[in-house]
């Protein structure tokens, strides 16, 4: 399955049905009078939460969704059956977009949450509804109103407590593999990750987090260089941010303190809020120095930035201090009250590895 995160799609909801004119006519009863019934509503459009996608890719080809239109009223003062709604499974973090107006309609965050995207039409009415004492045999009756109609735009902004940002090779999927049940791609060499991975880590029976691992970022990524910064969206949602530095880069490619440079440059040209997120320093590939090699590396890295925030030293390769980092994760989110922080949950779980293929919009 492909990982598309942006969509465009046509939603129609049903008119109302009309209402009827009809005459009561039956043997004996010279003056029946109207009787005829309203119409039915017209369906609604819904997004509708569902925690087992991770994905929009069904609507590059699902580009249209109607509802049903709502029934005619009939004689006898039978009103129209009302049209179904249309019912729109999206992913969790899905949000709707009007193109011709730029309106944020909404987001779906919780499984089985319903967004309403169309409004259906309202019935129409029979002409039972105009009698009156001076008007005795109306007929008259009133249609029922257009359904909306709408193009949307969705986005899926992935539903993380912690995103982790880095230079390509920097040990991000190395890092999400050692803490959770995700398997994202693991190579020697830049870009092994082309899309974003999700993965539950579990710190206790019943405490856990979700981790967002995104594709490395360069220098001009705000300018599309490698591939840019389309998937930094997807860390909008975060509390925290993990910032991933090669404490041991082999010759020839940047050294820490310009890693660090290089990243919070291209968090801020991508925009303030991002910039503005907490964001703990986190030197990774301790593994391949001495202990105290890393630790005078620590220092000067902490001193060059003229850093104040927390600072951690592990190996995601061999696992040295992750379980350390994810602990002062879990207590920093438990204390921020984080709204998606929880104890584990089926539905969370299912989210553990979005390891799928990117493939952009055509």
């Amino acid at each position: 399955m492909k990982f598309v995160d942006e969509a465009e799609i046509r939603v129609e909801a049903g008119d109302g049905g009309n209402g009827c004119v009809s005459f009561r006519r039956e043997r004996f009863i010279p003056k029946g009078g109207p009787d005829g019934g309203d119409g039915g509503d017209g369906g609604s459009v819904f997004l509708v939460g569902d925690p087992g996608l991770n994905t929009l890719v069904d609507f590059r080809h699902a580009r249209r969704h109607r509802a049903e239109r709502g029934h005619d009223g009939s004689g006898q003062n039978r009103t129209g059956r009302s049209g179904q709604d249309a019912l729109i499974p999206v992913p969790l973090g899905t949000r709707a977009i009007d193109l011709e107006t730029d309106e944020v309609i909404g987001e779906v965050l919780q499984p089985a949450q319903r967004l309403l995207v169309a409004q259906g039409g309202f019935h129409g009415l029979g002409n039972t509804r105009y009698k009156s004492s001076t008007n005795r045999t109306p007929r008259q009756s009133k249609p029922g109103t257009a359904g909306e109609r709408r193009r949307l735009r969705l986005e899926l902004l992935l539903l993380a407590d912690v995103g982790l940002v880095g230079l390509p090779n920097a040990g991000k999927s190395s890092l999400i593999r050692q803490l959770s049940s995700a398997r994202p791609r693991v190579a020697d060499y830049p870009f092994t990750t082309l899309h974003p991975n999700l993965g539950v880590v579990r710190t206790g029976a019943r405490q856990s987090f979700v981790m967002a691992d995104i594709p490395g970022l360069i220098a001009g990524a705000a300018e599309g260089a490698g591939l840019g910064t389309h998937f930094l969206k997807h860390l909008n949602r975060t509390r925290l941010l993990l910032h991933l530095i090669d404490i041991a880069p082999p010759e020839g490619s940047p050294s820490p303190t310009e890693q660090a440079k290089t990243i919070a440059a291209e968090l801020a040209a991508h925009g303030e809020d991002l910039a503005a997120k907490e964001r703990w320093l986190v030197l990774n590939k301790s593994d391949l120095l001495s202990p105290a090699d890393a630790e005078t590396r620590q220092h000067a890295l902490t001193a060059a930035l003229q850093w104040r925030g927390p600072v951690f030293l592990i190996s995601a390769a061999t696992g040295a201090g992750t379980a350390a980092l994810a602990a002062a994760v879990q207590h920093h989110l438990q204390a921020l009250g984080h709204p998606w922080q929880s104890e584990p949950d089926e539905d969370l779980a299912m989210a553990e590895d979005c390891s799928t293929d990117w493939h952009p919009l055509d």
